[in-house]
């Protein structure tokens, strides 16, 4: 069966690439190619052919490394910021700066937020190469409890088309509003009319 196959169809490929490769010194000339089993390589030929398939590996990696892809690149100072724990009704305001790391100018799109109580806003104009702005966000800390959002800053970055920004932190409980008491050492409370 396995003759059959190397006899017919592939194998004609198979038999060609075999005897292009005999005639090469690839194999020792002293043996005869025994095609049951994998052919004897020389060894200073092998050490040879892999050392040059190695070193066309190398300078491959090598180019692909150096390889430096024109446009926009977007890159944070942070992506996570923490407010600690905020009074209620505190401030919530904090800013996320960014430089284009690219060598296109860089337009960031309208940041989505994980909440209707984070409101972000974003530079409109596009931002040069080399340039630095900030996405500044507002947390609505009217609301008491654990901080965990996240913004979701897309823009035209080659690599890094989509950020996501989050932050995070405690607003405390509301205070409770105490009302004054009456004084009880004045009477009854009623206003005194000396008439």
């Amino acid at each position: 069966m396995k003759k059959l196959f190397f006899q017919e169809g592939h194998g004609g490929l198979v038999w060609f690439l075999v005897s292009i490769i005999e005639k090469f010194s690839f194999f020792e000339k002293d043996k005869k190619i025994n095609h049951n089993f994998v052919p004897q390589i020389k060894s200073n030929t092998m050490k040879r052919v892999i050392y040059l398939l190695g070193l066309f590996l190398l300078m491959a990696g090598a180019v692909k490394a150096q390889e430096v892809k024109n446009g926009a690149e977007i890159e944070f100072e942070k992506i996570i910021h923490d407010y600690g724990v905020v009074p209620y009704g505190g401030n919530g305001e904090c800013e996320f700066r960014f430089t284009n790391t690219g060598t296109e100018p860089l337009i960031v799109q309208k940041p989505k937020s994980s909440c209707g109580c984070t409101v972000p806003t974003w530079p409109k104009e596009p931002i040069l190469p080399g340039e630095s702005d900030v996405i500044k966000v507002t947390y609505k800390t009217t609301r008491a409890g654990n901080i965990n959002k996240t913004i979701t800053v897309t823009s035209n970055a080659v690599q890094n088309t989509t950020v996501v920004l989050r932050i995070k932190g405690k607003v405390m409980d509301k205070p409770t509003e105490v009302m004054p008491e009456k004084d009880s050492s004045l009477g009854n409370g009623s206003p005194v009319n000396n008439n």
